[in-house]
């Protein structure tokens, strides 16, 4: 079984600073953003790209040329917060992720054509890996080239090292399925059956046979570990510059810059690293000689510096700050601003929570979406502009088998329809059922509430509103036995396919306190289904099969969808090539250049 405690922590601190919002799909960059007026339609619910698996030649480089770019000159990033962990092994978070895709790599990454179509491509592989046994066993072969910031070459040797150093007591923060993977128990604790290479033992299931070639031998199949290896958290580490914590402050390059000073909470600065080789790698750009790096700014401040424009902001961009919401209309109205802004659906989808093991009868968890009010408190938020598309489903549309569907009619209804909830409780065991709904006690949530409680009362339920404490929030809904009934969540996948989205989320048998299945659903069509998925190694059908299980939990009214959380940013007029990142739901550096 895997371990999802570290995920839902990381995906709740990221939408806690902001996972962040705007509606739409349309990329930024060259000025090529919608206008002003387009922005504030609704876009159709969709998927933003087809996610598939390229080929060795789809894995070479260069990275395709951005029109109108130039190499030189300095980008400059202005954000809230300084980078919390480099070390690739301690990075979860988005935002840290973002930015080592300028100095880490990894065997695997993702590769976006201009049609928005993404590829899980090579790397530091030449291709997106290979498996012959349904994903137990997977080979991965470096490209020519590859090289760290000293000149030396990249091997297998260090590929090997970066996953055995993760076993580590130091590196708590990262992912942890490859090692989970990785250990002859997945149902025992990792670190108990494997310490990590600093006393001189190696990780027999890791074989390199020669420099260039690594072979991971996995305790069962996991046809998408492929994808698995794409997370900044496997990335790269050379054993001959392993300074262990210390790395945290100062990671080695295998990407296209390196890191010359780091000021923490104040400055990030990089420059070129001059051995790295473009025609090894298919998604980076390395266009500006250097990148200026500055943190400490809310998004009020960032948002009033941008639309300035001036100096060397006109040179800035931002990778997690969002237009401050105070400042979204003049932002939509101001059409010059529009032209550089950047829209996009993020990979995290909100909902509340059902609390299953409290509310038994399926009508009446059916009544509670019918009636919810969706509409009323997308407004409360801010509209579709500061939280989201309005969502029907478990996967986000950014996940690989996303399919549209709406059984409860909220995209055609979404103010609620109490009617149609008062026939549900009227066929149900409880006509009129006592509801107790907890909530994060702010400004915006009472009013929420509010709202809540009238559209449920409306339909026939006796609500009864718990307000808790934000800071504590989540050691009170965590309990198994815990006393509500409906509570807010939020998830991002690990990866952009089902199983990171539904399993950690909606497999019975990880029902525990403080794990991620807050709806304590438990229903074995589905747990058999989450286990047949995970056995299938094409994509594509993996995809059908995730899509099916969404449909069942759907059918089983676990939960009542919120948004399709989306972002909305800007960035300064000297910058081409700006774009949105949908894997990591932010800014992305990759195709930057400087006018």
């Amino acid at each position: 079984m895997r371990s999802h405690s570290r995920r839902i922590a990381t995906a709740t601190a990221v939408l806690a600073v902001g996972a962040l919002a705007l509606a739409g799909c349309a990329k930024g960059g060259g000025g090529g953003a919608p206008s002003a007026a387009a922005s504030q339609t609704p876009l159709e619910n969709k998927a933003v790209s087809a996610i598939t698996v390229g080929t060795a030649a789809d894995s070479t480089g260069p990275a395709p040329e951005v029109a109108g770019a130039k190499p030189g000159g300095t980008a400059n990033m202005i954000d809230r917060d300084d980078f919390s962990h480099l070390d690739p092994g301690r990075v979860y978070l988005n935002y840290n992720a973002s930015v080592s895709l300028l100095f880490t790599r990894q065997l695997t990454n993702y590769k976006e054509d201009a049609s928005g179509s993404i590829k899980l491509v090579g790397d530091l592989a030449t291709d997106a890996g290979t498996t012959t046994d349904g994903g137990k066993t997977w080979k991965f072969t470096l490209k020519d080239g590859v090289k760290w910031q000293d000149g030396s070459a990249i091997t297998s040797g260090d590929i090997k090292y970066s996953f055995e150093r993760l076993f580590a007591d130091f590196i708590t923060e990262g992912p942890d399925y490859a090692e989970t993977w990785l250990v002859p128990d997945p149902n025992k604790p990792f670190r108990d059956q494997y310490k990590g290479p600093y006393d001189g033992k190696e990780l027999d299931t890791i074989e390199t046979p020669d420099d260039k070639t690594v072979i991971f031998h996995l305790n069962a199949p996991h046809p998408d570990f492929n994808f698995t290896v794409a997370m900044t958290g496997y990335g790269a580490v050379p054993k001959a510059k392993d300074t262990k914590q210390k790395y945290d402050k100062q990671p080695f390059s295998s990407g296209p810059y390196q890191i010359v000073s780091h000021t923490t909470d104040k400055s990030l600065e990089l420059e070129r690293n001059p051995n790295w080789d473009k025609n090894t790698d298919p998604i980076r750009h390395a266009y500006p000689d250097k990148f200026h790096m500055e943190f400490g700014l809310q998004s009020q401040q960032s948002t009033e510096r941008f639309l300035a424009d001036t100096g060397a902001d006109k040179q800035a961009f931002t990778f997690h700050n969002a237009v401050a919401p105070e400042r979204v209309q003049e932002v939509l109205g101001n059409a010059e601003a529009m032209k550089r802004s950047i829209q996009g659906l993020t990979p995290f989808t909100t909902f509340y929570n059902i609390n299953t093991k409290r509310v038994t009868d399926v009508n009446v968890r059916k009544a509670i979406i019918t009636a919810w009010p969706a509409k009323q408190l997308q407004q409360i938020a801010g509209g579709e502009i500061n939280s989201g598309k309005i969502a029907t489903t478990v996967l986000s549309p950014t996940v690989l088998g996303y399919e549209a569907s709406d059984l409860y009619g909220k995209l055609a209804k979404p103010e609620g329809d109490p009617e149609a909830a008062k026939k549900l409780l009227a066929s149900s065991s409880t006509p009129t059922p006592t509801i107790v709904y907890a909530y994060n006690q702010t400004p915006t949530q009472e009013k929420i509430t509010v709202a809540i409680k009238d559209a449920l009362t409306k339909a026939g339920f006796n609500v009864v509103a718990k307000p808790l404490n934000p800071a504590t929030y989540y050691d009170a809904i965590g309990p198994v036995d815990n006393q509500y009934d409906i509570y807010w969540g939020g998830w991002a996948a690990d990866w952009p396919t089902g199983s990171t989205a539904i399993q950690p989320q909606f497999d019975g048998r990880l029902i525990a306190d403080n794990a991620p299945n807050y709806t304590h659903l438990n229903v074995p069509e589905i747990n058999t289904a989450i286990d047949q998925a995970n056995t299938i190694a094409d994509p594509t059908e993996a995809g059908k099969a995730w899509a099916a299980i969404d449909r069942k939990i759907m059918e089983q009214a676990a939960i009542v969808p919120e948004y399709y959380q989306t972002y909305f940013g800007l960035y300064g007029s000297g910058l081409g090539g700006v774009r949105f990142d949908p894997i990591q739901g932010e800014q992305s550096a990759l195709d930057i250049w400087v006018k």
